[in-house]
């Protein structure tokens, strides 16, 4: 702890945002840097807590208090080296991570907690603008060859760890450009691509084989890479995306979130996209069905576009904007939260059902919805039956929908089907507790086992079967636990 007192002398302080008249012009991302002095004195703001919760509240155990110290002391290449002893990326978690730390530190019970987040970011921004990061391959191979099948970030925090372990490490990718989510599924405002491609280009210089183009299962089969490999771990998230059975689905003009955001990343990494085909909010009056993550990223990039008007339903009520009796400290608490694409415009609304659309020549023009509100738990399942409140009903005009309501596990085709893996009651791939599927050799990892879930526990999902597949292949492994792993 660099000082004792600095939780008492220094307020918590953020980073600025740029303008939003300036921002949602361009698809920068939206944070102004912060001064090096400032950022000190928040590190200071790390108390001598004891036991510190924010090693709990982080799925990958990073040991904060130890960073903050450094960066105190003005130690960044230290602090780089304390923060990537447990997070292999740290430059994509400090830009997306919406910091569960942060709302496990100890300093939160009853003051602002410690900007975990942004001393994240800048240390890992450092480490790059400083030359800290030199490529540096294993000193030595085992001869074991892995097939990783997915580039998000469980995929390749999984082939980071293995090639540290010294094996052949190749990474299938589906698509045109590494990275699986990180790449196309969230905007350049909050994660500029050019980030991804640098630790990406790291991973190719240590000795990561990098194949795109592969969608495994569909124009790469699947068995062979168990008689090419001497194992295999699939990450290819939780893509399957939930529709909304409701009449008038079919209209054009209604999509789903990744689809939109998706072709919006690809014109921002420059691929030409035709004009009468592209998923476009300019001058539309724009509906999100969803109210977290996606949904607002759904909402930054239709200002970005030029909305007409855009509006945000979620079909839960509004939350809370503090902690609850039910949402005890140090757990994560089911609050109201402000993104930066809220503060950019647009209207959120809560509690709010869509029954239908209707439309004028095979495209949407009217969205129909009612208010609800849930009843008492049942007293068998403890669930809350959702009621439609009589006479709430309404109707809005709209030219675009976005469903941004949740993804419903991994696509069924392709390598699962091919392979012949066992499903778990959720949907999921099924796994035993050393990330192994029903087939010997082939393992599974992030979203696609664990289902839709926070970056931050993809890299957690990732290195722990990363240690599995080493104990798999060699009997004994090296590489350390991940704090979920640790505190389960």
């Amino acid at each position: 702890m660099g000082k004792p007192t600095g939780f008492m002398e220094f307020p918590r302080e953020t980073p600025s945002r740029r303008p939003v008249d300036e921002r949602v012009r361009d698809w920068r991302e939206i944070y102004h840097d912060m001064s090096e002095e400032a950022l000190r004195k928040q590190g200071a703001r790390c108390m001598d807590c004891g036991i510190p919760f924010c090693h709990k509240g982080c799925p990958l155990g990073n040991i904060i208090p130890d960073w903050n110290d450094l960066i105190y002391k003005g130690r960044w290449k230290d602090a780089y080296a304390a923060l990537r002893a447990t997070n292999n990326f740290p430059e994509f978690t400090g830009r997306i991570c919406p910091a569960p730390c942060e709302e496990a530190c100890v300093l939160g019970i009853n003051e602002k907690p410690v900007t975990i987040k942004n001393i994240e970011v800048t240390i890992a921004q450092r480490a790059f603008q400083e030359g800290h990061l030199a490529p540096l391959p294993p000193l030595a191979r085992t001869g074991k060859k892995v097939a990783v099948v997915g580039s998000g970030p469980a995929g390749l925090a999984c082939a980071d760890q293995l090639n540290q372990a010294g094996h052949a490490v190749t990474v299938f990718e589906r698509d045109d450009r590494i990275g699986g989510l990180l790449a196309y599924g969230i905007p350049d405002f909050k994660l500029e691509k050019h980030v991804v491609q640098g630790r990406v280009d790291l991973m190719a210089q240590e000795g990561i084989n990098f194949r795109t183009g592969c969608h495994v299962g569909v124009n790469f089969p699947a068995q062979p890479l168990r008689k090419d490999f001497d194992a295999v771990c699939l990450t290819g998230g939780a893509t399957a995306a939930r529709d909304l059975p409701v009449p008038g689905r079919d209209l054009a003009g209604i999509h789903f979130a990744m689809e939109y955001l998706r072709e919006q990343n690809r014109a921002c990494a420059g691929a030409s996209i035709e004009p009468s085909r592209r998923i476009s909010a300019e001058g539309r009056r724009v509906a999100i069905l969803g109210g977290g993550d996606t949904g607002a990223d759904c909402l930054g990039t239709a200002h970005r576009q030029g909305a007409l008007s855009v509006v945000q339903f979620e079909l839960l009520p509004k939350p809370p904007p503090e902690r609850t009796a039910a949402m005890p400290w140090p757990e994560w608490p089911t609050i109201l939260r402000t993104s930066s694409a809220h503060e950019e415009g647009g209207i959120r609304d809560f509690s709010v059902n869509t029954k239908r659309f209707s439309g004028e020549n095979g495209r949407v023009r009217k969205l129909h919805a009612v208010r609800i509100e849930f009843g008492p738990p049942d007293p068998e399942t403890g669930r809350r039956p959702m009621l439609e409140i009589p006479g709430s009903e309404f109707e809005m005009e709209v030219d675009l929908v976005l469903l941004a309501m949740g993804f419903t596990g991994p696509e069924r085709g392709g390598a699962i089907r091919e392979l012949g893996l066992r499903i778990d009651p959720r949907g999921n791939v099924a796994t035993d507790r050393r990330y192994q599927t029903s087939v010997p050799g082939v393992f599974a990892a992030g979203d696609m086992r664990r289902g839709q879930s926070l970056v931050v526990w993809a890299i957690a999902e990732g290195r722990e079967a990363a240690r599995a597949i080493d104990q798999y292949l060699m009997g004994t492994t090296g590489l350390p636990k991940t704090g979920a792993a640790l505190f389960a």
